[in-house]
């Protein structure tokens, strides 16, 4: 919109004030003129705060293999013929010339599966960095050789929710992943034994609010759940078992407690193990 030219309010003759987007009467607040366009520069601090305020694009990221700096040539509806077949060329030899050797393009590959990894398992950006920079890291040290690039990329994911403490089991990776779990496990004990990773159990009680969700259990059930599985860490009655068979066997003590019906399949189908696991570390409970 056009900026007013006038210096006095039309309505009461009062003085006006103009700012970046509006010009209003000091006196009856009347409107004058409007300009929803920012004319200023587009400075902004891409870390949330006021320090090394920029003007360029996006923030880098682990999750590309060239950091999120390389340019792309966009599409356009308004191009035909000779311009269209020649810009579809550019196009062709610019994606060729990103890549500059084969393990970019494996890379590429690898990054583009862990991030589909990670938005289907609902997971953080953090754990999407942190699992591209493990499999940077295993590419390096040469430990692809013979292995597939899924399984590692699945095993990266797998390793970082360990070292996050975040509760994701193998069979719920393998589920969205393009590898088996033999692929993942092999990936996983390779980068373990190779890189040194700071694994750990995961607390049972991590996994116990998704598996009452799943199971629609009662929020009673559920605090009851999280208190056994507190009470089983503090005596380490349950020490060596698998996180996730606790958790399903807590819900399961918790559910006979308030006799609400839920049945041990449900239970070991909910945690991805089985009856038997989950037998075992609801005898230990007690």
């Amino acid at each position: 919109m056009s900026q007013s030219t006038a210096t006095t309010c039309p309505e009461c003759t009062g003085n006006l004030e103009r700012d970046s987007q509006e010009t209003v009467c000091t006196d009856c607040g009347l409107v004058v003129d409007t300009d929803r366009l920012d004319r200023g520069p587009e400075w902004r601090s891409f870390a949330d705060d006021d320090r090394n305020r920029e003007r360029v694009g996006a923030p880098l990221t682990r999750s590309r293999h060239d950091r999120g700096l390389s340019t792309e040539i966009g599409y356009s509806s308004r191009l035909t013929g000779r311009k269209r077949r020649q810009f579809a060329r550019l196009r062709r030899q610019h994606s060729r010339a990103n890549v500059a050797s084969k393990a970019e393009r494996n890379q590429i590959y690898a990054f583009t599966e862990i991030r589909r990894l990670v938005s289907s398992l609902s997971l953080t950006y953090s754990v999407r960095d942190q699992a591209c920079a493990l499999f940077d890291s295993a590419q390096t040290e040469g430990l692809l050789r013979g292995r597939s690039l899924e399984g590692f990329a699945a095993a990266a994911v797998y390793a970082v929710c360990r070292t996050n403490g975040v509760a994701r089991t193998v069979t719920e990776i393998v589920a969205v992943a393009r590898a088996d779990e033999n692929e993942l496990r092999a990936a996983y004990a390779a980068m373990n034994r190779d890189l040194g990773l700071p694994t750990g159990p995961i607390d049972a009680r991590e996994y116990i609010p998704r598996f009452a969700t799943d199971l629609d259990v009662p929020r009673a059930v559920e605090r009851r759940a999280t208190e056994l599985a507190a009470d089983a860490a503090e005596t380490g009655s349950t020490g060596g078992r698998k996180p996730s068979g606790v958790a399903a066997a807590c819900l399961y003590a918790a559910a006979r407690e308030a006799d609400y019906p839920l049945t041990q399949q449900r239970a070991a189908d909910a945690a991805g193990v089985t009856p038997a696991t989950l037998r075992n570390a609801y005898y230990a409970l007690d």
